[in-house]
């Protein structure tokens, strides 16, 4: 049986994601960068321009986007309508990081799931002559190590991707008008563990995690996320420095460059490690 002919891709990018699209770039001859003039009018409203259109044709063509505020989505939201429409053969959005999707519950009335939003504005790209987008999203990967999994959220969504690793579980009791972080079961004395999650926002659950598995006889704590979001550079609890507010809890802190603000912010800053996607958003392009 003849293999499958490797496909041309063109990848457009945002500006937030171009470090990243260059590391894609770097990792296949067959993908091709291509630009957008991110331009605005005076009254702040994009006036976007999508380079060479009419060359587009009949091409695979992807593009790379980065959600990470609502200010940056609905430029590119516009562009991600437009480029199917141009005649390509095919149409993939690469979305590292779906920044709405811990927020799909609805306890109350009145609550929002701007996931479901998202999730059918997405759900409606036009499509291309290849047929519907193809959509690129990342969550966890697993890691060599022993893992903890910092509550039964991140256990229920993960364990079944990493039950050929000895686990920890955590969990969060109320005590009072407090909420404490407890081991529920494993055993983590003796072991470098690795907490992981699929997002970290504060930082805090990870900090008490680290503390209680210390405490219980860890010889060394480290996390891995696939999300870096840090609001409010929430990441300057875990930096290894020199003063009193040094943090040296977590060996190591490995994240992807999902979130690319946030990589440029932690660059060639201890703890943070990145682990790029770049490869993988390249084997993905040629699904």
């Amino acid at each position: 049986m003849e293999k499958p002919t490797k496909k041309q891709v063109l990848l457009f990018y945002c500006v937030e994601a171009e470090e990243l699209a260059r590391k894609i770039y770097a990792q296949s001859d067959l993908i091709q960068l291509q630009s957008i003039n991110w331009r605005s009018f005076d009254d702040g409203f994009p006036n976007l321009f999508i380079n060479n259109a009419q060359e587009i044709r009949g091409q695979h063509v992807a593009f790379l986007a980065s959600f990470s505020s609502p200010a940056v989505i609905f430029e590119q939201l516009s562009v991600i309508f437009a480029l199917p429409r141009l005649f390509v053969a095919s149409f993939t959005l690469v979305l590292p990081f779906f920044p709405t999707g811990s927020f799909e519950r609805m306890e109350e009335e009145g609550d929002v799931a701007t996931a479901f939003t998202m999730a059918r504005i997405l759900s409606n790209i036009p499509v291309s002559r290849g047929g519907p987008t193809s959509l690129v999203i990342y969550d966890i990967h697993a890691l060599q190590v022993v893992i903890a999994f910092p509550d039964d959220g991140a256990w229920k969504r993960f364990h079944k991707q990493l039950d050929h690793f000895p686990t920890v579980v955590c969990a969060k009791v109320r005590e009072g008008d407090k909420r404490i972080v407890r081991l529920k079961e494993g055993d983590c004395a003796g072991h470098h563990v690795v907490i992981v999650d699929d997002l970290v926002q504060s930082g805090g659950t990870l900090i008490e995690c680290q503390k209680v598995l210390a405490a219980h006889g860890a010889t060394k704590v480290s996390a891995y996320v696939t999300h870096a979001v840090f609001p409010k550079k929430s990441w300057g609890r875990f930096l290894h420095t020199d003063g009193e507010n040094s943090n040296k809890g977590f060996a190591h802190f490995w994240i992807t460059d999902s979130c690319p603000i946030t990589v440029k912010d932690i660059a060639n800053r201890a703890p943070f490690e990145v682990l790029s996607l770049a490869g993988s958003i390249a084997d993905a392009l040629q699904i």
